[in-house]
């Protein structure tokens, strides 16, 4: 279940984290996957180890605030794939700041890389999916990566959860657009909680601040302590969400917000 075989996937923001995991996953699911990301030696050493592992993956520099740096990637994938079949907007960055603290350079770039990214995918991406979306019994497949800061407000980075829930309702509209349309494009977003990830540490650093200790590992017990699961998230659990999301399992799924939380919202 959950196999990609035959499809042409482009990750983005697939160097490290989340994004590296779904790469790697999806590539061992028996997709081809471009690894689209800024950063380049990174990269090139996860697409390496997906070919090294059997499976098939090329590195492309994507800024994805970039029309040409898109232009560019959608080249590749027609040439190294013959076309796109999947598309994970993965790529963001969060700060931790609050209104008081956060600059208006600060929210550019967070808008840059978190909603203009996710829409440029999705508009140069588009022609290929649509392209490829006969070839699949179930059509091809967008996924947004949002966050639950873009369910429920984030206090630590208010910035934040305004791109991340731009994010969840541009999924909503586009899935309903594309099927209406006839295009044969799923659109569904996936919804990260506290992700044990370099950026998941920064939200720990940002909670610590506002406590009287100071202390890190007193905000992570804190956070801990809110998932009734009992554990923080794995990038291997949002990938394995993103993989279904992707496949033709999910082929009746479209504009969903799937959580992926340990059930940190849930109450």
């Amino acid at each position: 279940m959950n196999r990609l075989d035959g499809k042409a996937a482009l990750v983005t923001g697939a160097a490290i984290g989340i994004g590296a995991a779904a790469a790697r996953m999806m590539a061992g699911a028996g997709a081809k996957v471009l690894v689209g990301d800024i950063l380049d030696g990174e990269g090139r050493a996860v697409a390496a180890g997906i070919a090294a592992d059997g499976g098939t993956a090329h590195f492309v520099h994507l800024d994805v605030s970039s029309e040409a740096d898109w232009t560019a990637a959608m080249a590749v994938a027609e040439e190294k794939f013959g076309g796109l079949d999947i598309l994970v907007n993965n790529a963001g960055i969060l700060f931790g700041r609050n209104v008081e603290e956060a600059s208006l350079a600060d929210w550019q770039k967070m808008q840059a890389v978190n909603q203009t990214g996710t829409f440029l995918g999705t508009k140069y991406a588009l022609p290929l999916l649509r392209k490829n979306a006969g070839t699949s019994p179930e059509g091809s497949s967008i996924v947004n990566l949002s966050s639950v800061s873009g369910l429920v407000g984030s206090p630590i980075d208010p910035l934040y959860s305004m791109t991340k829930g731009g994010i969840a309702l541009f999924t909503k509209a586009t899935a309903v657009g594309f099927g209406r349309q006839g295009y044969r494009i799923r659109v569904n977003a996936v919804h990260p909680g506290v992700i044990e990830t370099a950026q998941g540490r920064q939200t720990f650093a940002a909670r610590a601040k506002k406590l009287s200790s100071g202390s890190v590992e007193e905000a992570r017990s804190i956070a801990l302590a809110n998932h009734p699961i009992g554990r923080f998230g794995t990038v291997e659990d949002v990938a394995k969400a993103i993989v279904f999301l992707a496949s033709d399992d999910a082929g009746f799924i479209t504009g969903s917000s799937l959580v992926v939380d340990g059930g940190l919202t849930a109450q």
